[in-house]
C-alpha cells in the first residue's frame, strides 16, 4: 500500500488531520488500534474554542455541533461564598466557546471522513514506524504503508514519539500533587454557564454536555482511585463545594461515568523528526483547568495541514521545517495558562495561610480589574 500521509491515531487530531488533508486533495490512511465504537465512546474534553469550532465549521464537519453545541458567553469564578462572571461577550464581543463532547467531534469526523471514502483501519496491531529520516513507512499486522510523511496523532502512550532516536527530543513535565474525579450525571445542569469553585476543601468544576446531562469534577488526592467514591459521596461532596452562595442548589441524578484523570503538563521538543511530525497529546499534555487539551490539537493540525499542502504542492518543505517551531508558541502559552488556572483554583497540602491569602487577592483583581478579566477571558476563548 501507499499514500501521501500515513497517520497513527484516530482521535480528533488523526481523524482531522485527515479530512483537512482530503479537502486539500492529499490522500491518508488513519490507523487506530482501538475499535471505532471505543473512540466514539471515550469520554474526554468538552469546551471547544471560538477558533475550534470555526476549524470544524468551516471543514464542513459542523452541522451537529451548531445544532446541538452548547454556546457559553461566560464562565463563573466561586469563591469566599461569592459568585463573580466572567463575561467573554462583553470583553471579547463576538468571541465565545461551545460546550460539545469530544466523542461527539469524533463521530462527526468519522461519518465525514468515511462518507467521503477515507481509509481509516481500526483494531490494527503491532504498529511500528520506519526510515523516518527518508523514505517512511508504517507496518502493522503484517502489512506496509509507504508514505511521504507520517503523522503521530496516537496520543501520550502512543508509539510515535518513543519512535524517535533517544537524545533528539528534550521533555519538560509538572506533575501536580493532585488529580480530578471526573462524573457525567443524567440530570440537567444547575447553572446555565461552567462553574469554577475555589474552597478550603479543594477545587469543584460544574460544567455540562447537553440540557440533560451534567459534567462534574472534584479536586481528590493523586492516589484516589474511583471505587474510593460511592454516589452518596460524591454528590455530598460537590454539594460542599459548590452550594456556597446564596440561593443556589446542586441537582442530583443518576451517576452513569466516572473516572480519575492525573494532572500534569508535558511537553516535547522538538515536535519532529525526519518525517515524523508529532500532534495533539503524543507532544504536549496540559492540566484540564484551562480546557485547552483537544484545542491545541485542533491547533497543530491546522498548521500542519497549510505545511503539507505546500509541501505536496510546491515541494517545499520550509513550513514542515517551521512546524514544530510554529505549534510552540501556542503550546507553551496554553502550558502556562492552564498552570495557572491549576493554582489559581485548587488548594495544595503544602498551602499555609499567607498562600490561601494570595490565592483570594488574586482571584479578587481578576474579578475586579477589567483588564485580568480580559486577560483571563482571551486565553480561555482562544488566542487567534
Amino acid at each position: 500500500m501507499r499514500t501521501q500521509v500515513g497517520i497513527i491515531g484516530a482521535g480528533p487530531a488523526g481523524l482531522l488531520l485527515s479530512h483537512l488533508l482530503h479537502l486539500r486533495g492529499i490522500s491518508s490512511v488513519v490507523l487506530e488500534k482501538r475499535s471505532r465504537d471505543h473512540v466514539e465512546r471515550r469520554v474526554r474534553a468538552g469546551v471547544l474554542e471560538h477558533g475550534t469550532v470555526d476549524t470544524l465549521v468551516q471543514a464542513g464537519v459542523g452541522a451537529r455541533l451548531l445544532r446541538e453545541g452548547l454556546p457559553h458567553h461566560g464562565i463563573e469564578l466561586r469563591y469566599g461564598a461569592e459568585s463573580h462572571r466572567i463575561a467573554f461577550d462583553q470583553l471579547l464581543p463576538g468571541r465565545s466557546i461551545t460546550v460539545y463532547g469530544q466523542q461527539e467531534v469524533v463521530k462527526d469526523l468519522i461519518a465525514a471522513r468515511l462518507a467521503a471514502g477515507g481509509d481509516i483501519r481500526f483494531e490494527v496491531t503491532d504498529v511500528a514506524l520506519h526510515a523516518l529520516e527518508d523514505r517512511p513507512y508504517l507496518t502493522f499486522g503484517g502489512e506496509r504503508l509507504d508514505c511521504d510523511v507520517i503523522a503521530g496523532c496516537d496520543g501520550f502512550h502512543g508509539v510515535s514519539r518513543p519512535a524517535v532516536p533517544d537524545g533528539v527530543l528534550t521533555t519538560y513535565e509538572r506533575a501536580y500533587p493532585f488529580a480530578w474525579l471526573g462524573i457525567l450525571a443524567r440530570v440537567p445542569p444547575s447553572a446555565e454557564e461552567l462553574i469554577y469553585a475555589r474552597t478550603d476543601r479543594g477545587f469543584a468544576l460544574h460544567s455540562m454536555r447537553s440540557p440533560e446531562v451534567s459534567r462534574f469534577y472534584l479536586q481528590v488526592p493523586p492516589d484516589t482511585s474511583a471505587d474510593d467514591w460511592p454516589d452518596e459521596r460524591i454528590w455530598a461532596e460537590l454539594k460542599a463545594r459548590l452550594e456556597t452562595v446564596p440561593g443556589f442548589t446542586l441537582a442530583t441524578g443518576e451517576i452513569f461515568d466516572k473516572g480519575v484523570t492525573p494532572m500534569r503538563g508535558f511537553v516535547t521538543e522538538p515536535m519532529q523528526y525526519g518525517r515524523l511530525y508529532l500532534a495533539g497529546d503524543a507532544a504536549h499534555i496540559v492540566p484540564p483547568t484551562g480546557a485547552k487539551g483537544l484545542n491545541l490539537a485542533v491547533a497543530d493540525v491546522r498548521v500542519l495541514a497549510e505545511a503539507l499542502d505546500a509541501f505536496f504542492a510546491t515541494g517545499s518543505a520550509d513550513l514542515l521545517d517551521g512546524y514544530s517551531r510554529a505549534c510552540l508558541k501556542r503550546v507553551w502559552r496554553a502550558q502556562h495558562f492552564s498552570w495557572w488556572m491549576t493554582t489559581l483554583l485548587h488548594t495544595f497540602d503544602t498551602d499555609d495561610d499567607y498562600g490561601r491569602r494570595l490565592q483570594v487577592s488574586h482571584l479578587d483583581y481578576v474579578t475586579a480589574s477589567e483588564a485580568a478579566a480580559t486577560t483571563l477571558a482571551e486565553n480561555y476563548v482562544g488566542l487567534p
